[in-house]
């Protein structure tokens, strides 16, 4: 039987997820009730606000937090599926939990943190992707496009770095499958992202196309080594990463996201995937500008392979050129994937948008374990004998970089090592020559060091007068040095070989801080491991 032009356009609108943001205005609202009307759209993508979404950061509109952003988007959530004919299936980014995108939510480390931890506790890493599964849930979101594949091995890339498991590839594809694990055990979908691999890459794919020179047979040894284990673990969908992989694509710049030899021939026909694929944001720079025409590089999109088409904004345009140009054969496969996809997590039985409630209890208790088996240590002269000794003779003073020292760190030190203790926050309220000249008296100093920033643009935001003062520290003092932040950090400051003790601690959440202090009193093992390889200074 023939299919009527009307049902073949409701198909199509089945490809289209626009973003939404938790932060909008009414009239935002409205229009996006309106595309959910009148294109039956499959999906959305929730972002925090259009200040932060994808390239717009950019414009550097002010981002505004609100403390009832959770309920906000549960409200929302409940009014476009109430909106919606066909049940939308409802996608964000949560790869460290909700509170990558909604205050006040639950927050997980960072995968760089869990790719410290032993293999021999993986579980850990599923246990994450279950109680993010869990939060989604409560939230009334199905799909979290989640985790990253991405190998890191390239210090310099702007975008992946603290966000992958390492460069490992064993150790990546083995946490991102338990992670995978843990949120299908809740019903929740997962997705692995940036096929073929973004790791290896230095430019941010926001704002530019990256490219990478390796061969087939060089990315199957490497950079795709993740992902097959995704496929052979039933991974629920891919994501097409906005790189260029000239060897694959009879040697042209073309983003992936846009290429039928790398989503047709190689990741469907060669490595035998046959479940979704999604496409990365359609708005971002490296392929939104390609196109004069609204909805041809909505087309070119789905004609490359992809089957939902994320972040899409045109969406009128995208149906009605896929129609022009698309078999109904094809358009059948990509709804049939998204219909599989949505009555896999029930929304096309269970008219129940939102279930459960968050536990920050759980979360806080994970990320305590976690802390005690990712803490790592790299430098060690008996740390813990020397601050003793040091505070016997009033020889010890700490120092706090980039945060107060009421810190749970060295509240937890207090207990048995109390001693002078000294901040720098930022360069308006504290006082770099002041700081150095109080330090002058002690031999001994222990360092908090909270890293300002993830990502490692202007050297993760560590000014150059602190940079400058741990390099005379390190210098003429016996420092022991606790960093909480992203390991990628440790190479930019000067000195840090001749450190007495250097331990990596990652996180600055409490429970990180706390176990860093008792860690430290009781000089206990230190079990993790670097996920990437570091060159100190």
């Amino acid at each position: 039987m023939k299919m009527t032009a009307q049902a073949l356009k409701q198909k199509v609108g089945q490809f289209f997820f626009p973003a939404v943001f938790i932060n909008d205005t009414e009239e935002n609202i409205q229009e996006t009730e309106r595309l959910i009307k009148e294109h039956n759209i499959g999906g959305l993508t929730f972002f925090h606000s259009r200040a932060t979404a994808a390239t717009n950061y950019e414009t550097k509109k002010t981002v505004v937090f609100n403390d009832d952003s959770y309920q906000k988007i549960k409200d929302l959530i409940v009014r476009y599926q109430k909106a919606a004919s066909t049940p939308l299936l409802i996608s964000i980014d949560a790869e460290w939990g909700l509170a990558m995108r909604i205050e006040k939510t639950p927050q997980y480390p960072y995968a760089i943190t869990l790719g410290a931890l032993p293999e021999s506790k993986s579980h850990l890493v599923y246990e994450v992707g279950k109680q993010i599964g869990l939060d989604l849930k409560a939230a009334g979101i199905h799909y979290n496009l989640s985790p990253l594949a991405d190998i890191n091995n390239n210090p310099n890339n702007p975008v992946i770095g603290y966000r992958s498991f390492g460069e490992n590839k064993e150790k990546v594809a083995n946490f991102a499958v338990e992670y995978l694990k843990g949120m299908s055990e809740v019903g929740i979908l997962g997705c692995l992202k940036h096929f073929p691999g973004h790791g290896n890459t230095n430019v941010d794919s926001h704002l530019g196309l990256p490219v990478l020179n390796e061969t087939l047979e060089e990315l199957l040894e490497n950079e795709l080594y993740p992902f097959i284990k995704g496929i052979e673990n039933n991974v629920d969908s891919i994501m097409i990463g906005h790189l260029a992989v000239p060897s694959l694509n009879d040697g042209k710049n073309t983003s992936a996201t846009l290429s039928k030899p790398i989503i047709q021939t190689l990741l469907r026909e060669q490595l035998g995937y046959d479940g979704l694929v999604i496409s990365d944001a359609l708005n971002m720079h490296s392929v939104s500008k390609l196109y004069e025409t609204k909805g041809e590089l909505e087309w070119e999109a789905f004609n490359a392979g992809n089957d939902i088409l994320c972040f899409a904004e045109n969406v009128a345009e995208g149906i009605e050129a896929i129609l022009q140009n698309a078999s109904p054969d094809r358009i059948e496969e990509s709804f049939n994937r998204i219909m599989r996809a949505k009555e896999k997590v029930g929304i096309l039985s269970d008219a129940v948008f939102t279930s459960g409630t968050l536990n920050f209890e759980k979360a806080s208790e994970l990320n305590l374990q976690i802390a005690q088996n990712s803490i790592t240590k790299i430098i060690d002269n008996s740390n813990t004998a020397l601050a003793f000794e040091a505070h016997k003779n009033n020889q010890l003073a700490k120092l706090s970089l980039y945060k107060g020292v009421e810190n749970i760190f060295f509240q937890t030190l207090n207990s048995k090592l109390s001693s002078p203790e000294f901040t720098f926050e930022n360069l308006e309220v504290s006082d770099i020559k002041t700081i150095k000249k109080d330090l002058e008296n002690f031999g001994t100093i222990i360092i908090s060091l909270f890293v300002p920033k993830a990502k490692p643009q202007n050297n993760f935001e560590i000014n150059i007068e602190v940079l400058d003062l741990l390099s005379n520290l390190l210098e003429t003092k016996k420092c022991i040095v606790y960093v909480f932040g992203n390991p990628y950090a440790l190479p930019i400051i000067p000195n840090l070989k001749k450190a007495s003790g250097l331990i990596e601690v990652y996180q600055d959440f409490n429970e990180f801080q706390k176990n860093a202090g008792i860690q430290f009193l009781e000089n206990s093992t230190c079990n993790g491991k670097l996920p990437v390889n570091i060159d100190l200074q």
